[in-house]
């Protein structure tokens, strides 16, 4: 008898297990990542105050400092939305990759320079925040409609 990709052990067909233990190791590396992301920024903003160059008239600073925030939000969103919808449906998971794209796009409009940047760049950027918004949304929508919600309070997917 052939072996089959059907519930092979512990209830789990041989690609959910593959599916598993890669989740774990992209969680395990994202976890990395974001701890290294959030050590550099505290020692960053730490040598700012050291050296009293955190100064709220340059804006290059905050920037900056922004944009290592925003790099660790984005880990974080990543990492929760690789454990939060490894057992969810296809539209949670896109809504996740969704909300990350999002946040990556503000993160470009905050650490950009206006000063190098050209207007149809800028165009092109709002454009994408726009778009990942609309999508979002309509994701997010769809998303409700199929949700029942009972008077007892239980919730009911159709």
């Amino acid at each position: 008898m052939r072996p089959s990709w059907k519930k092979i052990v512990s209830g789990k067909s041989a690609y959910e297990q593959f599916e598993h233990a890669i989740m774990l190791l992209l969680t395990g590396a994202i976890v990395v990542l974001v701890a290294l992301a959030a050590l550099h920024l505290v020692v960053a903003v730490a040598e700012l105050v050291w050296n009293d160059r955190m100064n709220p008239a340059n804006p290059a600073i905050f920037q900056s400092v922004f944009g290592m925030f925003f790099t660790v939000v984005i880990g974080l969103e990543f990492k929760h939305s690789l454990v939060v919808t490894s057992s969810q449906e296809s539209v949670v998971r896109a809504r996740s990759i969704i909300l990350i794209g999002m946040l990556a796009t503000v993160r470009k409009f905050i650490v950009i320079d206006l000063g190098a940047v050209h207007a149809i760049e800028l165009l092109a950027i709002a454009g994408a925040i726009l778009a990942l918004g609309v999508v979002y949304w309509l994701v997010r929508d769809q998303d409700r409609r199929t949700l029942v919600v009972r008077p007892t309070g239980a919730i009911e997917h159709h």
